[in-house]
């Protein structure tokens, strides 16, 4: 089944600036490295959400722009967000 509609999942901030992409979720939507997501991520929906496009590494990870962590490091007022929890949505490009 492809990635048609939205599919949202929370996911902890890694080192680098990347989020693991759930092993079901890549499987269930057959997500294959070169295809383009669109992926929305906040740190709490009251915020507001930062989107982006992005591919998957071949790990199963997505690495978020740093101007979208330093918009979501403003929105939330901390200093790092490493280690945090992000609600994220993919959806397809």
């Amino acid at each position: 089944m492809p990635l048609t509609g939205s599919v949202s999942f929370k996911a902890m901030l890694q080192r680098g600036n990347r989020i693991q992409l759930p092993k079901l979720v890549r499987w269930k939507f057959k997500l294959e490295q070169d295809q383009v997501l669109q992926v929305s991520v906040a740190t709490n929906s009251l915020y507001g959400w930062e989107h982006f496009y992005a591919k998957m590494d071949k790990s199963g990870r997505i690495t978020i722009p740093k101007l979208t962590l330093k918009l979501l490091r403003i929105k939330a007022d901390k200093e790092s967000l490493t280690g945090e929890v992000l609600e994220v949505m993919l959806n397809a490009a």
